[in-house]
């Protein structure tokens, strides 16, 4: 199937399809934290060198992308034949909340069960407004309903503790390892919502989708050959429904196979620092795979070495990116070519429906989030990681994105008004 029309992708609009690539995931991330136990020195490295290619396998494997690739066409379809034949701006916008099997989407309403978890006992809550290091899961168990709270918390990590902002990289600290951060997060949602919000927020996205779903047929049967279209309509939701939560399996698989490395990988650096090969653990993060491969293999590092890398990167971590930059390193001079706006309107990419009027908050650290209901995000980019944050904003605004990015699918998801590219809006754009 191409935009606008053609044949349809080659793969059967079937749930188990989507059941049997997550479970196999699964599976295989479970294999690992068995394997990876048993090794240590050079054949960890060794063991993980190898079990990349099966990370490779997965991110690539062809019924994976068949799924993939099947939803984000169905959506391409939905909103060019849509518009075409109804004058329907964006269908596919609606059609897409609360998809089941979004790995992502899922994991910020499940912070909202947390925050249910803990509502009810006074003396946690009052334990997390004054939180001051990651030693407070410990601390809960001393107050009255801590130990239930605690297991809430720890539950949600076990499955999504992985995850951070900029979880690409390996050495940025995951939720796991610093906690603090998503304490902001479950306090405003304790504030901010009701008992069973998760729950309720998914169906009344899903009754928005059917009932958008249900709207758009009616119309199409009464055009001319009004039931060819929309018994062709009717597959493409069908295939845009089952599929499109997938998306956002392969990098949570990617980044749970990261973590499972990381781990192991610190355990080994801690055995070079009580061999004072180190000075500390995270000396590792400033050498290659194989500069680490011998150093464990002769227990000597370059200091001079790894103090030029910490050097280098405390004066990257000053440069600002640009917006567009090829794989050969060329800077893309760009422009939106946009008539149609208002004198000192800012101008982005459209990326979910809607008009939206609220406060402004300007955040550009998670563990900062300080949001009301009715709040609109702006901040630089999104990733997975900002996903709990959504479930209490109502616009999204952000300086880099594009259509298919996490923050643009869970805000089509979620139902939330989304603008992305929208450049220096960090700066232009007053927090209220």
């Amino acid at each position: 199937m191409t935009p606008g029309g053609g044949a349809p992708a080659p793969i059967e609009t079937d749930p188990n399809i989507v059941t049997e690539l997550i479970e196999r995931g699964l599976a295989s991330i479970a294999m690992l934290k068995g394997d990876i136990r048993t090794k240590s020195g050079s054949e960890l490295l060794d063991f993980i060198l190898a079990d990349v290619q099966e990370l490779k396998r997965n991110l690539f494997d062809p019924q994976s992308h068949q799924v993939i690739m099947a939803a984000m066409q169905a959506t391409w379809w939905l909103n060019e034949q849509l518009q075409e034949w109804l004058g329907e701006k964006n269908a596919a916008d609606t059609l897409t909340q609360s998809v089941p099997h979004n790995v992502t989407s899922e994991m910020g309403l499940a912070l909202l069960d947390v925050a249910d978890a803990i509502r009810p006992h006074p003396e946690v809550v009052d334990l997390l407004q004054h939180v001051e290091d990651d030693g407070f899961l410990d601390d809960m168990t001393k107050v009255a309903g801590g130990r239930e709270a605690r297991d809430a918390i720890l539950a949600f990590l076990d499955k999504y503790g992985m995850r951070c902002v900029g979880e690409i990289d390996i050495t940025t600290p995951r939720w796991s390892e610093r906690p603090t951060t998503l304490v902001p997060v479950i306090l405003g949602n304790i504030k901010n919502f009701e008992p069973g919000a998760g729950e309720r927020r998914f169906e009344h996205g899903r009754q928005e989708a059917w009932t958008k779903e249900q709207e758009l047929l009616e119309r199409l049967r009464s055009l001319p050959d009004g039931k060819q279209k929309a018994e062709e309509a009717k597959r493409m939701i069908d295939r845009v429904r089952t599929f499109m939560g997938y998306r956002e399996y392969p990098k949570y698989g990617m980044v749970s196979r990261y973590f499972v490395y990381k781990q192991a990988l610190l355990e080994e650096a801690g055995r070079l620092v009580r061999a004072h090969v180190l000075r500390e653990e995270e000396d590792i993060f400033y050498l290659t795979f194989q500069e680490l491969h011998d150093v464990v293999r002769t227990n000597h590092v370059d200091d001079q070495l790894l103090f030029q890398r910490k050097d280098g990167f405390r004066s990257y971590q000053a440069l600002t990116p640009p917006r567009v930059l090829t794989s050969d390193g060329e800077v893309v001079a760009r422009a939106y070519r946009r008539d149609d706006v208002p004198t000192g309107a800012l101008v982005g990419l459209p990326v979910s429906a809607g008009i939206i009027e609220g406060r402004a908050r300007v955040i550009h650290d998670m563990a900062e989030a300080d949001l009301e209901a009715g709040d609109i995000l702006v901040t630089a980019y999104t990733d997975p990681s900002w996903t709990p944050v959504f479930v209490a904003i109502t616009g999204l605004v952000t300086e880099v994105g594009g259509l298919m990015t996490h923050g643009a699918v869970i805000a089509r998801e979620y139902g939330l008004p989304a603008v992305v590219g929208v450049e220096q809006a960090t700066r232009r754009i007053r927090d209220r």
